[in-house]
């Protein structure tokens, strides 16, 4: 359903306004207003881009925690249920920094959330009073970061996202998306 237009909350850009993009406003400003994290620290839309065995797919990184010059948290929000989001959340951040493995994935559907710790997949935390202040966040940066995925390991991860992000038009076939090699 869409209703117009909204302003984003921690950019000012003018949005869609969607129930999901609602949801998305929702998580950004319980992260700046009661976890305490500065709109500064928040990296909005990121995107990452995969193509394997012909399906162009861009997935989409809701909000990313980024303190120091470095990223630490990554958010994916998606309506219904958790357990389907974590393993793209766990890909997307384990590959979106080249250099270094975000730490912890959040998944949620603004309702609920689950925290995982990136490297071993684990849920670490459930609800979405368990997400990280700024202070554990800051906690985190203070440890070495975890080096990115060798190259093996990144195609796997990238292939992963394409398989999980690839949407499926009612007609059967990938959905055409604009400016995408295949599109």
């Amino acid at each position: 359903m869409i209703y117009g237009e909204l302003i984003d909350f921690v950019t000012g850009e003018t949005l869609v306004d969607t129930d999901d993009e609602r949801y998305r406003q929702q998580i950004n400003r319980f992260l700046v207003e009661k976890k305490g994290f500065k709109k500064s620290d928040l990296e909005m839309r990121r995107k990452i881009e995969t193509l394997f065995a012909g399906q162009f797919v861009v997935s989409r990184i809701d909000t990313v925690i980024m303190i120091d010059e470095r990223r630490l948290v990554l958010v994916r929000y998606g309506p219904g249920s958790l357990v389907s989001r974590e393993r793209p959340a766990l890909a997307a951040a384990r590959v979106l920094d080249p250099d270094q493995i975000i730490p912890l994935s959040i998944v949620t559907n603004g309702e609920d959330a689950e925290i995982l710790d990136t490297l071993s997949g684990k849920v670490i935390g459930q609800g979405l009073n368990a997400f990280p202040d700024r202070q554990q966040v800051l906690e985190l940066s203070a440890a070495d970061p975890i080096p990115g995925p060798d190259e093996d390991w990144r195609e796997k991860e990238l292939r992963i996202l394409n398989a999980f992000d690839l949407e499926i038009c009612c007609v059967g076939g990938p959905c055409a998306l604009p400016n995408a090699p295949e599109g």
